[in-house]
């Protein structure tokens, strides 16, 4: 993708933490149609923004420096802030240790350059003849952070939410909370979340990983609890802030009067079996029936709201509107007013 006029500066933004090893190649493989190519040394160890600075000869590099270590998240939002104010366009994001094949960027790249996506990312489930070269831990765990994402974000359409191979137009950077979004390794699943707040489109691509000898620091086991924590908070929060803080619709009455019905049910069948457990007496028809319907009314109103939230997901890119009223300011700012004339 050659450099355009009308889509911009495309910067490449490379968090780096133990990653010494790879950074150089990495580096070397950032197609030479992308601007500005951002090293945030995530006050790493190896010192690996001095690693690049000495070795590295590319005019396109910039080093960046956390004073602290901030993960993969804080550097990342380290190098959003930086590059979006120095003018870049589009900010892509790929990891240091040479598992992200840069052949991708293109793909990322023009759903947004082409005012279809506000954030892509990249999907490894797409094309089933490279899920084999996945470790299958890394399968299983990320099909169950699949489906809570798809819960808590609201885009009930991707997949792969763990995967850092990203793109998103400079634009958003403005309107995402970056200081609230968590800094490890929960950053591009609470992205999604932000993202969602103010609707923003976000389109999956097709790519596969490149497994070497690498280390990943991320473990499935050791964060899965704490991931389902947080899917579990921000998927109320989205719910509260879509369904009754910004809108009220049919939905947020499915929700609540489906919720009222289950808990009824619920709670009058609990009270029932301990009254026959107590008494020593059979439970009714009745009283199963009493038990039952709210149950069953209550399920059938929270699958529509289920439908509802999945057909509600954001299906228009955001960026092009807020271009267009940035245009329409800078020209009315530029007009001479009346009592000029």
């Amino acid at each position: 993708m050659p450099h355009d006029s009308t889509v911009g500066d495309v910067a490449v933004i490379i968090p780096c933490y133990k990653v010494k090893r790879h950074i150089l190649d990495v580096i070397a493989g950032v197609p030479a149609w992308i601007s500005k190519i951002y090293v945030v040394d995530d006050c790493c160890p190896q010192q690996t923004g001095d690693h690049v600075e000495s070795h590295c000869n590319d005019t396109r590099v910039v080093v960046l420096r956390n004073d602290r270590n901030r993960g993969v998240g804080g550097a990342t939002m380290h190098g959003y802030r930086i590059a979006a104010e120095r003018g870049a366009a589009i900010l892509v994001k790929i990891d240091g240790d040479g598992q992200m094949d840069p052949a991708f960027m293109r793909p990322l790249v023009r759903p947004i350059a082409r005012g279809e996506a506000d954030y892509t990312k990249g999907n490894r489930f797409y094309d089933l003849t490279h899920i084999g070269t996945m470790p299958r831990a890394r399968i299983f765990g990320n099909a169950m952070l699949s489906m809570m994402s798809k819960a808590s974000t609201g885009y009930w359409d991707i997949f792969d939410p763990t995967n850092g191979y990203t793109a998103l137009h400079a634009s958003m950077v403005a309107h995402i909370p970056l200081d609230r979004i968590s800094e490890r390794y929960f950053f591009e699943s609470d992205m999604l979340f932000r993202l969602n707040t103010f609707r923003a489109r976000v389109a999956d691509v097709p790519m596969h990983a490149r497994y070497g000898d690498e280390v990943s620091n991320l473990r499935i086991g050791a964060i899965i609890g704490d991931f389902l924590f947080r899917h579990i908070r921000n998927g109320l929060k989205r719910i509260f802030y879509n369904y009754f803080l910004r809108d009220a619709s049919l939905a947020s009455i499915q929700l609540i009067a489906g919720s009222a019905f289950v808990a009824t049910g619920i709670i009058a069948g609990t009270a029932f079996w301990y009254q026959s457990f107590r008494s020593g007496d059979v439970t009714t028809a009745g009283e199963v029936m009493i038990s039952a319907l709210p149950i069953i009314v209550g399920i059938q109103l929270l699958v529509g709201f289920l439908a509802y939230d999945i057909a509600n997901t954001p299906n228009r890119a955001l960026h092009p509107l807020l271009s267009q009223d940035a245009e329409d300011q800078d020209a009315a700012a530029s007009r001479p007013t009346d009592q000029a004339r």
